[in-house]
């Protein structure tokens, strides 16, 4: 038996949902090994790979499924994630992500953020890119209107349907 691409991205998220900090899997002749890089600058990203040679077990860990709080946004940048519990006022409507994997607001690391806040956005206008599996996925917004709020921290792990910006609509 074989996995996929979908069926370790379906693990990923469900580990992400659990106490657990990781997981070792062995179908057969198949391996796999997930688990939350504490590595610096990939706070709450899951990794994948076939080092079978650990005879760790998961272990729960309190917070493992709970994001860490965003750090301090660079200056200039947009609104942070602390807006999005509030929800979209009158006229607003957020983009969800289309799938899980990591958050990216700007093409290149030290470039300009795709949309800022204050920004007007049309349906086809690139708004971030979701990398999944070392494969780069553009975002579009899908609506007309002004970006009231960028809800993700720049890097971080998203789920399918989070909330990536609020728009106010025209």
């Amino acid at each position: 038996m074989s996995l996929t691409g979908k069926d370790v991205a379906e693990i990923a998220r469900l580990l992400n949902e659990s106490q657990f900090n990781s997981l070792d899997l062995k179908l057969g002749s198949t391996k796999l090994r997930i688990r939350r890089d504490g590595g610096g600058g990939s706070r709450g990203r899951w990794v994948a790979d076939g080092d079978e040679s650990s005879d760790e077990t998961p272990q729960p860990q309190g917070n493992a499924g709970v994001e860490p709080p965003p750090s301090p946004p660079p200056s200039g940048s947009a609104e942070p994630a602390s807006e999005a519990g509030a929800g979209p006022g009158a006229g607003e409507v957020d983009v969800p992500a289309p799938l899980l994997g990591n958050y990216y607001a700007a093409p290149r690391p030290g470039e300009d953020p795709f949309v800022q806040v204050g920004d007007r956005v049309e349906p086809d206008t690139i708004i971030a890119i979701i990398e999944v599996m070392k494969l780069m996925n553009s975002v579009r917004a899908g609506v007309s209107g002004t970006v009231t709020a960028v809800l993700p921290e720049n890097g971080s792990a998203i789920e399918k349907g989070q909330a990536i910006i609020r728009v106010k609509v025209d």
